[in-house]
């Protein structure tokens, strides 16, 4: 491996006090420094930018291999030469958003009043407020106009903001997995998750940084994430009643199923790559979402002229098709250029990260279209 196919952080600092990012609960946030890969070449124009939103636990390393972990991407196989988003064709970027703890300012950075981490103290952000710094990021690149942005689950939901927020910044995007506004039963889960973390002594009021980490309350919070990423057909197909290492069941509280086995291990991996309070804020942003409540769908989507993708899979339990079905209605009745697609998969919510074949073709046509 040459090391120019290496990929490498970048960041970018600005809202230095007192010109402090305002955000949507009234707070101020600065200086704020966001965290981004690129991949591909800006054309001269600079009319070939891609934006690439993440997910709840994501990053801003989206593909290629990581210059310092030698780390493939979360979304390598779409997004590479000759891949959905080409970057023999396009110049693809992928930020790490405010309250992340990816090299992104959140919770575990360094709070210039007090030389310490920010902790709880850091503000509660919403969906809106990781759009409005990521605007700042283009405007600094010079890029006035994206060809598109797109992103699966939380990364839909910051697509489709831009979109409204930023009308005539946005030529097209694509929302895969996601929805406009979270529901009762997202929140729920959301905060059976984070009540996981809360109520683990080390967590501490979420002063920890330089101690003990509330580990056990990572994991369990990862186990009932993951739970919900997948379906029950997949898993199913994937674990069954199979037994860990045994010919039979021990009859007491050690891990006699594989998929027990599984769920520790993801558990346990989660705790040593994630920040405790950056997934409390961002899961926070998440269930606050809702891209209607000020006025409805139908008004929400008036004046927009972006092109959209609409993507959704059949087993998805947690963002369910018929969310995005009432977007794509909205979107219509504005004569809004809108084509939805169900990809009928066994994979359940995360089918965006490992259904490749079928995002694949529906995202080179889509894009291979913008006018």
């Amino acid at each position: 491996m040459s090391q120019d196919q290496y990929v490498q952080i970048q960041s970018y600092t600005f809202a230095q006090p007192p010109n402090e990012l305002v955000l949507k609960s009234g707070g101020k946030l600065g200086p704020i420094t966001l965290a981004y890969e690129t991949y591909g070449k800006l054309n001269r124009d600079k009319s070939n930018a891609i934006l690439i939103f993440h997910a709840l636990t994501g990053d801003a390393h989206a593909a290629g291999l990581h210059k310092d972990s030698g780390t493939l991407g979360w979304w390598d196989p779409m997004i590479g030469a000759g891949k959905a988003f080409d970057t023999d064709k396009y110049f693809v970027i992928c930020i790490n958003c405010i309250g992340g703890c990816k090299g992104s300012t959140g919770p575990s950075s360094m709070n210039p009043a007090t030389g310490k981490p920010y902790g709880m103290s850091f503000p509660v952000i919403t969906i809106e407020d990781m759009v409005q710094s990521q605007k700042r990021l283009m405007d600094h690149l010079g890029i006035k106009k994206l060809l598109c942005a797109s992103g699966g689950s939380m990364g839909g939901l910051m697509a489709m903001e831009w979109a409204v927020r930023f009308p005539g910044t946005l030529r097209s995007a694509i929302l895969i997995a996601t929805n406009y506004k979270h529901t009762a039963q997202q929140i729920a889960l959301h905060e059976a998750a984070r009540q996981a973390i809360m109520s683990d002594p080390n967590w501490n009021q979420g002063d920890y940084y330089g101690k003990a980490v509330p580990a056990q309350g990572m994991a369990v919070s990862r186990m009932i994430g993951h739970i919900t990423y997948m379906s029950e057909r997949s898993m199913e197909e994937k674990f069954g009643r199979k037994l860990q290492g045994k010919e039979r069941v021990g009859y007491d509280f050690s891990h006699d199923f594989e998929v027990q086995n599984y769920l520790h291990y993801r558990g346990a991996s989660f705790v040593q790559r994630f920040d405790a309070n950056s997934y409390l804020y961002i899961s926070k942003a998440l269930d606050y979402f809702d891209l209607s409540e000020d006025t409805d769908l139908l008004t929400v989507f008036k004046g927009v002229q972006t092109k959209f993708l609409v993507i959704t899979f059949t087993s998805d339990w947690l963002y369910p098709s018929y969310q995005s079905k009432d977007v794509v209605k909205a979107m219509k009745a504005n004569d809004i250029d809108v084509s939805f697609i169900e990809i009928n998969t066994t994979y359940g919510h995360d089918s965006f990260l490992v259904e490749i074949d079928g995002q694949s073709r529906l995202v080179k046509s889509f894009l291979e279209n913008i006018k």
